[in-house]
């Protein structure tokens, strides 16, 4: 009985275009099966079929030589290998689901970890989010970069706190720090040494900037090459020597 229905399955497993159907890969789910890919990468790979996807297209083999005597086990050993329905040239079935399978086994999933990952992951967008300035202009956003880079900063409305120790209010300017704790001198120098600096680099950013787009316009001007519309009746040939 069981080699007839491997043959029926056999018999069937192509259609008329030389791809099995998909209706043999559902009969076929959690049988032994041996699928021939087609060139140029042909192999020939042999295990359980875990699951055939009709939206993607795809199905799934579990080449593990390791099986579980309880095949519903959460903890059946995997080794999957995942193959496109169109790169399979032969398909052949081996031997049947197990009668007292009720469906193939899942792998437990460690719901813990995946939460921590989920967690950690808003974690860092939020992070990302609360370090972009709101209604601020890009040279704000830029000296916040740079205070972030090297010590703890965040936005307060459109106030730049640095450390929590010292406030920048526009227009970021080095006359624009003050300490949130009265007479700590020095969270307040380091502040502004550092602020000034930056403003230094930025400027000489957008120094550059300038010269390079000027420089550009330059070269542009100078390749524009003037051509006359009509030619000028107006001029006379200079005159001939000797004559």
């Amino acid at each position: 009985m069981a080699d007839h229905k491997r043959q029926s399955l056999g018999a069937k497993a192509q259609n008329a275009t030389g791809i099995p159907s998909e209706e043999t890969f559902s009969k076929a789910i959690g049988a032994r099966i041996r699928v021939t890919t087609a060139a140029p990468n042909t192999s020939t790979i042999e295990g359980t079929l875990f699951t055939a996807c009709p939206i993607t297209n795809l199905v799934a083999i579990n080449t593990s030589s390791q099986v579980s005597p309880n095949p519903t086990s959460s903890n059946q050993p995997g080794d999957y290998h995942i193959i496109p329905v169109s790169r399979i040239q032969s398909f052949q079935v081996i031997s049947s689901a197990p009668s007292n399978a009720d469906g193939l086994p899942l792998q437990a999933l460690d719901t813990r970890a995946l939460k921590a990952r989920e967690a950690n992951a808003v974690a860092k967008l939020q992070e990302a989010e609360s370090k972009r300035g709101k209604g601020v202009t890009k040279e704000a956003q830029d000296i916040f970069d740079a205070f972030s880079r090297t010590m703890p900063a965040r936005w307060d409305g459109t106030s730049i706190v640095v450390a929590d120790a010292v406030v920048i209010a526009k227009p970021y300017r080095v006359d624009d720090c003050r300490p949130l704790v009265a007479g700590d001198s020095a969270a307040l120098t380091r502040v502004r040494k550092v602020l000034e600096m930056e403003r230094k680099k930025i400027e000489l950013r957008n120094a550059s900037a300038a010269i390079g787009n000027s420089n550009q316009f330059t070269r542009q001007k100078k390749d524009r090459v003037a051509i006359p519309s009509r030619l000028d009746s107006t001029l006379t040939p200079a005159p001939r020597k000797g004559g």
